[in-house]
């Protein structure tokens, strides 16, 4: 008997398809040829800030435990799947897949993995380190997805997960409106609140369980355990035949993309980062209501943006002033010639600065607010008539009304990686001792 990994990447395209889909059904054939799995199918989230991804950045690996005499078998028919379901017409869609066998993933895997989410990596490095570890793999057209499913080889999700089970439509309906009963994942997610998350956008309603392009997806329900999230499955109802379901153990939810910088300087483009900083600039409305301010250390300075559809974090960042000192989490971006900018994932309030503003000065006679009777004519009063040369406006501390702690954006905006507010505190590590039943569909 061997341990065999087997990582694949880089299948779907803005067109359609889904990596996940196809795990679906190397599942369903992994299961008919009797192999054990050793771990729910894992779903890895790589840097989300890659250029060149497509939504949402996902490699997936299978961990199973088979016969030697299987292995060759195993893979002809991974290749043959995910080359039959790859949308290889579309120009940047480049499958790749690494198998991988051993009890162990070695430790230079699990640091590669990292970078990968972490960063950008080159496939010269995949490429060597594959070589290094005798590693199978087979890459189509500029084979850069074999990237993407090293790195899912080599994440083990050791450290804090989640789990979401994923539902997929008959091909027949692909690409037609999906028929949810809305009403029910409202009540899902009332029933299961701090066990799921993300199912419903507070702020505007907006079912986030469902994806709206093309691809093969019905729905996914993130939460805490594998039992949660079936449990919360169970509750959905729909005029729609499910045609399989899947559930997998991700890194989803975990921040595991960012990474805390020493200093700005220290800041790249496509990282994800956290940093600490004192706001250097007024935020200022941009077109389509975005926000925009800049922090700054003592070894340089960068703009943090806090768009629209982030709700929450764009109203925190409009109250923000000159000197307070915050955190701030989120993708690098880079235009161009144009300076980096955080995209604002987070911000953590650290020392709230004093705010002056300049009023009016109140009538001495009547105690009403005064109004100004004209360059150099100096202030009068419209309740009582009372006028003066001698008074000037007054500097007043102002009450803000934002308190210390931390933001997070809008569940409608998060990405699939980034820690919502409600999973403080539920961290977890280390893969579960036993398997649930029922976990897929066929």
């Amino acid at each position: 008997m061997v341990n065999l990994h087997i990582g694949f990447d880089d299948t779907d395209s803005p067109r359609g398809g889904c990596t996940t889909y196809i795990a679906a059904l190397l599942v369903e054939k992994l299961v008919k040829l009797g192999v054990g799995f050793i771990d729910y199918p894992n779903l890895i989230r790589l840097n989300p800030n890659v250029p060149w991804k497509t939504r949402g950045n996902g490699a997936l690996c299978l961990r199973i435990e088979c016969n030697r005499d299987l292995v060759r078998t195993i893979f002809e028919m991974v290749a043959s799947v995910v080359e039959e379901n790859s949308d290889m017409g579309f120009v940047d869609t480049d499958p790749g897949i690494v198998f991988f066998q051993g009890k162990k993933i070695p430790l230079q895997l699990r640091q590669f993995a990292k970078r990968t989410i972490q960063n950008i990596v080159r496939i010269d490095e995949a490429l060597d380190l594959m070589k290094s570890f005798n590693c199978e793999a087979l890459g189509f057209l500029t084979s850069y997805g074999l990237v993407g499913a090293l790195a899912a080889v080599g994440e083990t999700l050791e450290g804090d997960h989640t789990y979401e089970v994923i539902t997929y439509r008959k091909p027949e309906s692909w690409g037609t409106k999906r028929k949810l009963d809305l009403k029910s994942v409202e009540e899902m997610d009332q029933k299961m609140k701090g066990r799921t998350y993300n199912n419903v956008d507070e702020e505007t309603g907006r079912i986030l369980i469902t994806p709206r392009g093309p691809d093969p997806i019905f729905y996914g329900i993130r939460g805490e355990t594998g039992k949660d999230v079936l449990f919360a499955q169970g509750m959905i109802r729909s005029s729609e035949s499910v045609e399989r379901y899947v559930l997998y153990r991700t890194n989803q939810g975990t921040d595991a993309h960012l990474r805390r910088m020493g200093s700005i300087s220290d800041i790249r483009p496509f990282n994800s980062v956290i940093v600490n900083g004192v706001v250097s600039s007024m935020p200022k409305l941009v077109p389509k209501r975005h926000r925009i301010f800049a922090i700054k250390d003592s070894t340089g300075c960068i703009d943090c943006a806090a768009y629209e559809p982030t709700g929450t974090l764009r109203r925190v960042a409009r109250q923000l002033t000159i000197g307070d000192e915050i955190e701030v989490c989120g993708g690098v971006r880079s235009s161009g010639n144009n300076p980096l900018t955080i995209n604002l994932e987070k911000i953590r309030l650290r020392k709230l600065s004093s705010r002056l503003v300049m009023r009016n000065p109140r009538c001495q006679k009547c105690d009403k607010r005064m109004k100004s009777a004209g360059k150099g004519k100096g202030f009068k009063c419209s309740s009582c008539g009372f006028r003066s040369l001698d008074i000037q406006k007054k500097a007043i501390r102002e009450n803000r009304d934002l308190k210390k702690g931390l933001f997070v954006t809008s569940p409608r905006s998060q990405r699939h990686l980034t820690k919502p507010l409600c999973r403080y505190g539920k961290e977890k590590s280390g893969k579960p001792a036993s398997m649930l039943d029922h976990w897929h569909t066929p």
